[in-house]
């Protein structure tokens, strides 16, 4: 039976409500190496959790230079995306974020629309896991909550458009088993693999939650989806982190980029105004350099191909990276991301052809 706990997580229940069984109990973490090897061997990523890096004071400082260059770039993305959502669906929409990485990204749309245009639409935070699916369980209690909604999923940003794939897998299959259309369209800040129409921005740039785990997502870890621990009719898993609660940086941030939105929220309906005209399509050209880099550097599997800023970050803090490819290592989104490679012996390449960033590749175990 599934209930919504008392208190998941640092945010507020004003913020979000995730819809998720609490594991906080459950020991479901491993080095970095074993669950590394133990993926490779066929475990599913999602049965297990990763150690939660702590990072260094000097790499915390970087992410605070990184929120104060980038907080007004982060809220005019958040205004753009949010003015879109809000002339497509108004106030029938409700803002359901994929979590963690679309969390923080559902209450910023949240809060911009509650300061422009006054209304306060429902957001909930739900589990959704490569070749696994969506948590079905928790949409039946959104559709049930708010007979007659328009979802609308929201996510932090694409990298080659794995889980845009995966969401309109999903949306099919929930219309086959039940007869409820939903609209597969992915929200994001920031979309440089072209894999959706509904976008702050196509620039790989530098979302600065993207720099943290769970001390910038609420405390709340990966989604779990563990037979063992989630039967057929819970909520996918995750753990509340209460022991981090002395790092949590997590409300600091929303409020940083929620103090900007005044000052870009006439930019933001100019350029979402444009973007409505002509979104361009959802090509995934991402894709392709993907593939490309797949071949050129013999990567047995493409899910060991990391494409965008925020994906790379994510190669360096939660996996085994082999090599970091960098279109420009100059660049100013990429500071935090060399940081990381040093400290984790990674070799970086300068890899001047490519339209993302920079593109972490992720190491075979057994390999030197």
């Amino acid at each position: 039976m599934n209930r919504i706990a008392d208190k998941f997580g640092s945010y507020s229940k004003d913020d979000v409500v995730f819809l998720l069984k609490d594991l906080s109990r459950y020991s479901l973490e491993g080095s970095i190496e074993q669950r590394e090897k133990n993926i490779q061997s066929g475990q599913h990523y999602s049965e297990t959790l990763p150690i939660e890096y702590q990072p260094p004071e000097n790499y915390l400082s970087l992410f605070w230079e990184t929120l104060d260059e980038y907080k007004r770039k982060t809220a005019l993305s958040t205004g753009v995306v949010s003015e879109q959502i809000w002339k497509k669906k108004g106030e029938n929409a409700v803002l359901v974020s994929l979590a963690r990485a679309g969390t923080p990204v559902g209450i910023l749309i949240k809060r911009y629309l509650y300061e422009v245009y006054g209304v306060r639409l429902p957001h909930y935070s739900i589990s959704i896991i490569r070749d696994r699916g969506i948590d079905e369980n928790a949409i039946k209690h959104i559709l049930n909550s708010h007979p007659g909604c328009n979802i609308q999923f929201v996510d932090g940003w694409t990298g080659k458009g794995a889980i845009s794939v995966e969401l309109t897998k999903a949306c099919r299959q929930f219309h086959e088993h039940y007869g409820v259309l939903l609209d597969d369209t992915l929200a994001v800040l920031a979309d440089p693999g072209f894999c959706t129409t509904l976008y702050g921005t196509r620039e790989d740039f530098l979302i600065p939650s993207a720099c943290l785990n769970s001390t910038v997502s609420g405390l709340v870890s990966r989604t779990v989806l563990n037979e063992s621990l989630i039967g057929p009719e819970d909520y996918h898993g995750a753990k509340y982190y209460r022991e981090l609660e002395e790092a949590d940086v997590s409300n600091h941030y929303l409020s940083a980029i929620t103090e900007e939105f005044s000052a870009i929220k006439q930019e933001a309906a100019e350029l979402a105004a444009k973007i409505m005209e002509n979104p361009g399509e959802a090509c995934f050209k991402g894709m392709k350099e993907v593939q490309r880099i797949q071949e050129e550097f013999k990567i047995e599997s493409i899910n060991f191909v990391k494409p965008g800023v925020g994906e790379t970050t994510r190669v360096l803090l939660r996996r085994l990276p082999w090599k970091i490819l960098m279109r420009d290592p100059k660049s100013p989104y990429v500071r935090h991301i060399v940081m990381l490679a040093r400290e984790r012996n990674v070799e970086i390449i300068h890899y001047p052809d490519m339209s993302y960033t920079c593109c972490g590749l992720i190491k075979k175990t057994g390999e030197e």
